[in-house]
């Protein structure tokens, strides 16, 4: 497999598990923003992952969601959005930069989700190119990006990933960032317009999948119970350097496998301390989480490197 510099800031070793904030850090501050990921860096993480969609205008921008969430999202007289808001292909950046998606309502189920979460004003959707600056910063310099790209079937693949490429050569990124989607398909187009940067390839079963805030990859992702081989067989198959699947579904010989594959094995969403402590034990690179305080207390803990 070719040597790509920037796994390095997600490859693990005796000791040392890689920490990534998902999101920035969701649990803790608003996701996908700036503030957030300012908040992130300076609790000493080194690497994010955050989710990239292309507006009307083909600008990239930091959202997780194909719309405006009436759960995040507040218009420009405050008011929450009724359920579920605009799509963002149908919002040019300007309209976009009317909305406020610094705090979670209240009164809503996944308020309920994230209640340690801080409540802030004036927060807008930033562009990619508002946290590839800041990764440019010279304190950021040891900062590696897990970029998610969002995939909406509507829209040409082959434009998204060229738009969002652009943006990380422009700013002389790709040496520290890896692309990361669900949508392998939209991953195979990766690998045509930019092979120099390595994917990570994301999954989860249908039977371990509890998170009812984020269905939209379904529609994308591959049906892996048609698979002839493991997942990791068919990420190398692919040559992919990650595999990034759902902690429910990780096994210690699944992880041996990917490993002998010579792929690098980061989990997503571990939250929870028992959790953590199991991925650690079964010998994952990184672990990606909404809460890089609580992984941080389990390596001290530990002692541990992060």
């Amino acid at each position: 497999m070719k040597d790509f510099p920037q796994l390095k800031g997600f490859k693990g070793s005796p000791g040392l598990v890689r920490l990534i904030g998902h999101r920035g850090a969701r649990g803790l501050m608003p996701e996908n923003t700036i503030e957030g990921f300012e908040f992130t860096l300076d609790m000493g993480v080194t690497a994010l992952e955050f989710d990239v969609l292309v507006s009307k205008d083909n600008v990239p921008v930091i959202t997780h969601d194909n719309y405006l969430s009436g759960a995040s999202t507040r218009d420009n007289k405050g008011k929450w959005l009724k359920k579920r808001g605009p799509a963002i292909s149908e919002l040019t950046l300007s309209e976009l930069k009317q909305y406020d998606v610094g705090g979670l309502e209240k009164h809503s189920s996944y308020r309920e989700c994230y209640p340690e979460q801080k409540f802030l004003s004036g927060v807008r959707i930033p562009t990619l190119s508002k946290l590839l600056n800041l990764a440019c910063l010279p304190k950021n310099q040891k900062l590696y990006l897990l970029l998610e790209i969002k995939s909406e079937p509507s829209l040409n693949k082959a434009n998204i990933v060229k738009q969002i490429v652009h943006e990380v050569r422009e700013k002389k990124l790709g040496n520290r960032t890896v692309l990361h989607s669900f949508d392998w398909d939209l991953l195979k187009e990766c690998h045509k317009v930019a092979p120099e940067i390595p994917r990570s390839f994301l999954s989860e079963l249908p039977e371990n999948s509890e998170d009812t805030f984020d269905n939209t990859f379904k529609e994308v992702t591959p049906d892996f119970c048609s698979f002839k081989s493991s997942i990791p067989k068919a990420i190398a198959d692919q040559n992919g350097q990650m595999w990034c699947p759902y902690f429910k579904d990780l096994t210690s010989e699944l992880l041996k496998e990917a490993h002998d594959l010579g792929l690098l094995v980061c989990t997503w969403t571990v939250n929870e301390i028992e959790d953590i402590e199991n991925m650690i034990d079964i010998g994952v690179d990184g672990i990606v989480t909404d809460y890089p305080d609580r992984v941080q207390g389990v390596f001290r803990s530990r002692g541990m490197s992060r």
